[in-house]
């Protein structure tokens, strides 16, 4: 028989604990009155706007939930989002990780970190605490490390340059007639970059029959893209791929293309990641410059999803529903869907519910393929990607077809 001094002891040596080993407190995880999920991204340096637009779209699909009447599982239990700033670079990234998981104890799961290498770095506290990570990073290094607490919902990056490139040769000779022979890389080392041109680089554009002029990469941010598009002017490719990771070095490429007589869609130029389609850009740089780029994403919003791509611009003000947006969005439904199959308010049943998932309803609607099934390593089987391109002063999804709001323009020169 306990006291009622010996009850309040243990409990507040298991909050102790709790905080210590980041494990979740044994109270209060059965029918909560709140479930908290957290969202750690680039809140703060190069990479903010792309924290600000997941965070965005996560606070949507909060409210959505909440308003829908909670997680039914648990009650009714109402969805809190918590927000940490991953910083600019990696370690700030898992400072601030190891910081959630020791101030959070009672989080459930976690999205983020939108870099890739910060979502290493996160990762590696997260899977030692035993959250669940939802992330929209491309890296093939994010499910090859073996860990059981993370859940990659897009391509990796080497998938997507193996399927990206016969599609926009597809693009290229519906467009022409004919498929290009000449390209060139410009890239930063960051690591969703160096995974899209992995196999690019290792023989993909050999087999396909094109020859690489040229392979430049840089370490961002970038302070002159001059020596980087001189390579470019000089070669003369028929496409050049752009990889970078920022809206800022994105602006310094691209105005110099421009400089150079290259811009306006007399140079086919495809790039990779969200970055390239966010709203400031066009702000920045205006619709001529980028008339004709294409992207390469994990994500964005498309045919299917016009009532929630409507209804964001409604409450946000934000022009379209990028990658970030939605698959935050997104990604707060599915942490929503496992915590109604896990029936508790607990990382662990809630990384099982995951690790079971087999869904093509609910979540699996704002991710393409519209089917969430995860294998072994974490990674979603059925993941697609999604090609962009600037038309009109918009990124609209140009491919697939069922993801396609326009159809595909190759600029010629």
């Amino acid at each position: 028989m306990f006291t009622r001094r010996q009850l309040l002891s243990a409990g507040v040596a298991g909050l102790a604990m709790s905080i210590v080993t980041g494990q979740p407190s044994a109270f209060g995880q059965s029918n909560p009155a709140e479930v908290k999920v957290a969202l750690i991204a680039p809140m703060s340096g190069p990479w903010a706007r792309q924290g600000e637009l997941m965070k965005k779209g996560a606070e949507l699909a909060i409210k959505d939930i909440n308003d829908a009447g909670g997680v039914a599982s648990l009650g009714g239990a109402k969805m809190q989002l918590l927000v940490f700033d991953a910083g600019d670079t990696a370690e700030k990234a898992k400072n601030a990780a190891q910081r959630m998981v020791s101030q959070e104890p009672d989080l459930v799961g976690v999205t983020g970190a939108w870099l890739s290498s910060f979502t290493l770095s996160v990762s590696e506290v997260t899977e030692r605490a035993e959250l669940p990570m939802v992330t929209l990073s491309y890296s093939d290094q994010i499910t090859s490390r073996g860990f059981k607490y993370i859940f990659q919902m897009p391509p990796t990056g080497v998938k997507q340059a193996q399927d990206a490139l016969p599609a926009l040769m597809e693009v290229a000779e519906k467009a022409t007639g004919k498929q290009p022979s000449t390209t060139g890389i410009i890239s930063d080392n960051t690591a969703s970059s160096v995974s899209f041109a992995k196999p690019m680089r290792e023989g993909g554009l050999e087999e396909m029959g094109i020859e690489l002029l040229f392979d430049e990469t840089f370490t961002p941010p970038l302070a002159d893209a001059t020596a980087l598009i001189q390579q470019a002017r000089s070669a003369r490719p028929e496409f050049l791929i752009m990889l970078g990771t920022s809206v800022p070095d994105d602006k310094l490429l691209l105005e110099k293309i421009n400089e150079f007589n290259l811009g306006g869609g007399r140079m086919p130029i495809i790039s990779s990641g969200a970055h390239i389609g966010a709203p400031e850009l066009l702000k920045n740089i205006g619709p001529d410059l980028l008339e004709g780029v294409m992207s390469v994403v994990g994500n964005w919003g498309a045919k299917g999803q016009e009532e929630i791509i409507e209804r964001f611009k409604q409450e946000t003000g934000e022009p379209w529903m990028t990658q970030d947006s939605i698959s935050a969005y997104g990604d707060i439904w599915l942490f929503k869907q496992a915590l109604e199959d896990a029936g508790k308010a607990d990382r662990k049943a809630v990384a099982e519910a995951l690790r079971n998932m087999d869904t093509t309803e609910g979540p699996a609607k704002f991710y393409p393929g519209g089917h969430i099934k995860f294998d072994e390593a974490g990674h979603n089987v059925n993941a697609k990607l999604i090609i962009v391109q600037w038309q009109g002063g918009e990124p609209k999804p140009i491919y697939p077809e069922a993801s396609a709001l326009a159809e595909p323009v190759w600029p010629t020169r």
